[in-house]
């Protein structure tokens, strides 16, 4: 029925049993009809599990097509790989990619239609391409930051903001940043991208990029500025060729090796979407590009028709938001469509708010820890992801329901332990000690005696060798002293003499005054010291003195 969010519950099968089949269906179809009346909506919010691991806010999610792989990226710049087919009751990952983009935070995830390649896009102006399995493919090139018209650059030249891989194609993936531009890219060529968006501003300058997306087909592209306003293109629109234009550019920029497109021509501009200066987190395209929601940082979340862009049809105000990445997202049927209201500073408050589509009115408000952040409502295995958590710690919230979800978190919950087999044999290992056998236990009188005659070699210097200690002054009879003299002084010392035992009782005095008469101190120049030659006195020199 219009009134179900989510996959209808299976018809049930035919009575063939009787009158106890019937009174079974009965008893079943009452069991639904009170679930129905409990949560007209059915939500899949029964039961939940939280992977746990990031030290902060989860930022970004993705979710393959078939519901079998998570991937999870936070402020804490890292990147955690979920697998639901191979993963135990522990809930770990089964790869965990540390800093894989440097110290950026991880702002923007997604992956390809096919689920074998996944965007990372990091707060940095260099995306990257990974595999499956988390291994790296390629990086997106950096644009030249001194090129002022941002169409004749190869890339981005400062942080991205956001970004998602083409819902249909393949080969195409789109990155928006604090350029100002929105870059579509070839992911089998990172040298270049394909196209430039520049959104079209009332004035000169730099206006930054901070929220973009496809529309389920691929039809339209859109972007949210910085200055309140959202801009959406037609991927069939015109496109200008980026290396012709009207004023020739200095030969620095080689504007004719230019071989991308480029558009600063929306198609629909919608100029005071939000209050200037905010920032757009997320918009989001209905199925059949009729409705179009925008999420802000000025705590509101708008409706808008898109064949009347003049007003929105409904504006709900009061749901705080403290995340650049914060998202709005539809239920697979898109009767519903929720978002995250951000928590306190005390850690309160945190919820998700649904809202019903015909009527515009909020129908639900679930509790979340911390902040959500980012959300996936997986149609194929009808589950909600969240990504939620603080500046302290983050987590990855799964809320499904056993009655209408299928595989996914169920499987990691429903897998047993093995059942022990009677055949089943534990053989103890056999410890072998020797010394624990008869022949070599030792009396314990002698034992005690050993140990006491070891005790009397250890106090013995003789015995265990005992270094002698320095002396407390000058060295004396080949021992070292602590004067801090070097062996070369304490040798020259005891040559001469210097170093008796009797030392301290000498005089100084009468010891230098013994060499007075020689006029040696010293042994050392008694064959080296030449002859004295002096000058002959003159005559008149001899009758002077004389």
């Amino acid at each position: 029925t219009a009134d179900v969010a989510g996959p209808p519950r299976p018809p049930a099968g035919d009575d063939e049993g009787g009158g106890s089949g019937q009174s079974d269906d009965d008893s079943e179809d009452d069991d639904a009809a009170e679930e129905e009346a409990e949560d007209p909506y059915r939500v899949p919010m029964a039961n939940e599990i939280s992977l746990k691991g990031h030290k902060k806010a989860v930022s970004a999610l993705a979710v393959d097509h078939s519901g079998s792989r998570l991937i999870s990226g936070s402020h804490d710049y890292n990147v955690r790989l979920y697998d639901f087919n191979g993963m135990k009751r522990d809930l770990q990952p089964f790869r965990k990619m540390d800093v894989p983009c440097g110290d950026h935070q991880i702002v923007a995830l997604s992956f390809s239609p096919s689920g074998h390649k996944f965007l990372v896009v990091p707060g940095s102006a260099k995306p990257k391409i990974f595999d499956r399995d988390g291994r790296e493919e390629g990086e997106f090139i950096r644009g030249d930051m001194y090129i002022r018209d941002q169409k004749n650059t190869k890339g981005h030249t400062m942080g991205c903001t956001g970004g998602q891989w083409h819902p249909t194609e393949h080969g195409e993936a789109m990155t928006c940043s604090l350029d100002g531009t929105i870059r579509l890219w070839d992911v089998e060529k990172f040298g270049s991208q394909k196209s430039v968006l520049k959104p079209a501003q009332l004035r000169a300058g730099r206006v930054p990029v901070t929220a973009c997306t496809y529309s389920p087909d691929g039809r339209l592209l859109a972007g949210g500025l910085g200055d309140g306003s959202v801009q959406i293109w037609s991927a069939s629109g015109k496109m200008a060729s980026a290396a012709v234009g009207q004023v020739l550019p200095p030969k620095a920029q080689l504007h004719h090796q230019n071989n991308w497109s480029y558009s600063k021509s929306p198609k629909h501009v919608l100029r005071q979407a939000h209050e200037s200066g905010e920032e757009i987190t997320c918009i989001r395209f209905s199925a059949d590009n009729q409705t179009m929601l925008t999420r802000c940082s000025d705590h509101s979340l708008k409706v808008w028709d898109m064949r009347k862009l003049k007003a929105p049809l409904k504006v709900f105000e009061g749901l705080h938001n403290n995340y650049g990445q914060t998202q709005v997202a539809w239920s697979p049927d898109e009767t519903l469509f929720f978002t995250g209201v951000s928590c306190e500073r005390d850690g309160s408050g945190g919820a998700l708010v649904f809202f019903e589509r015909a009527s515009l009115q909020m129908v639900k408000r679930v509790g979340m820890p911390g902040s959500p952040v980012v959300f996936n409502w997986q149609p194929r295995i009808n589950q909600i992801f969240v990504g939620c958590g603080d500046a302290k710690s983050g987590s990855t919230q799964v809320l499904y329901d056993p009655t209408m979800s299928e595989r996914g978190a169920m499987q990691v919950l429903g897998r047993a332990p093995r059942v022990k087999d009677p055949v089943d044999v534990n053989i103890k290992p056999v410890i072998h000690n020797p010394h624990a056998l008869p022949m070599f236990r030792e009396d314990f009188h002698n034992n005690m005696k050993r140990k006491r005659d070891d005790g009397k070699d250890m106090s013995d210097p003789k015995t265990t060798k005992k270094p002698e200690q320095p002396l407390s002054g000058p060295g004396v009879g080949g021992r070292m002293g602590t004067t801090g003299g070097t062996l070369l002084t304490q040798y020259l010392m005891k040559e001469r003499g210097m170093i008796k035992e009797t030392w301290m009782e000498e005089d100084m005095r009468e010891a230098f005054l013994k060499h007075q008469a020689t006029g040696e101190f010293t042994t050392a120049y008694n064959e080296t010291q030449p002859d004295p030659v002096f000058r002959a006195p003159t005559p008149e020199e001899d009758e002077l003195n004389n």
